[in-house]
C-alpha cells in the first residue's frame, strides 16, 4: 500500500512539474504578434518566393552562426543581435543592435525573417526598418522552420 501512495505522489509531483515547466517555457518565449507592425506587411512562404523572384532583398535576422548553419537560398545575413530589449510589441530598439548598412536603398522591397513566431528578431527588425523610413518592409513571421517544412530552397 505504501508503494502505491508513493507512486501516486511521484506521478502527481511529476505532472505538476511538467505543467509548471510548460508554463515557464511559454513565458520565457512569448509569441510575436500575429499581425504585422505599422508600416510592415505580413507575408507567407509563397509571397516570399514571389517577392524574391521580383528582386526583393531577403534578410535573415538570426545570429551569424545560425545563418551559417543554413538559410533561405539567396538571403543575406543582417543579424538583429544582441537583442537585449523586452520580447514585446512595445520594445525599446535603442537597447538592441541592428546594422542596416547592407540595406542602403530605403525604397527596395525587403523581407525579414528568423526562427518563427517565438523569435522576435525579425519582428523587431521590421519595426526598426519601418521607423527608419524603409518603405517596402515585409515580415515572414513563420521563418526558417516553415520554409524547411515546405522543402523550399536552403543554402
Amino acid at each position: 500500500m505504501k508503494s502505491i501512495k508513493q507512486l501516486s505522489f511521484a506521478l502527481i509531483t511529476l505532472g505538476f512539474m511538467a505543467t509548471s515547466g510548460a508554463s515557464y517555457a511559454a513565458d520565457a518565449h512569448p509569441e510575436t504578434p500575429v499581425s504585422a507592425p505599422a508600416g510592415v506587411k505580413l507575408v507567407d512562404a509563397k509571397q516570399v518566393q514571389e517577392l524574391q523572384a521580383k528582386g526583393a532583398t531577403i534578410v535573415d535576422t538570426r545570429k551569424a552562426s545560425e545563418f551559417g548553419e543554413g538559410s533561405i537560398k539567396g538571403a543575406i545575413s543582417v543579424p538583429y543581435d544582441p537583442e537585449k530589449s523586452a520580447k514585446s510589441a512595445d520594445f525599446n530598439a535603442a537597447e538592441d543592435k541592428f546594422d542596416t548598412a547592407k540595406l542602403s536603398d530605403k525604397n527596395a522591397t525587403i523581407v525579414v525573417f528568423c526562427n518563427s513566431g517565438t523569435c522576435w528578431k525579425s519582428y523587431k527588425a521590421a519595426v526598426a526598418l519601418s521607423k527608419a523610413g524603409y518603405k517596402n518592409v515585409n515580415w515572414y513571421r513563420d521563418g526558417v522552420p516553415d520554409w524547411k517544412a515546405r522543402k523550399l530552397p536552403m543554402e
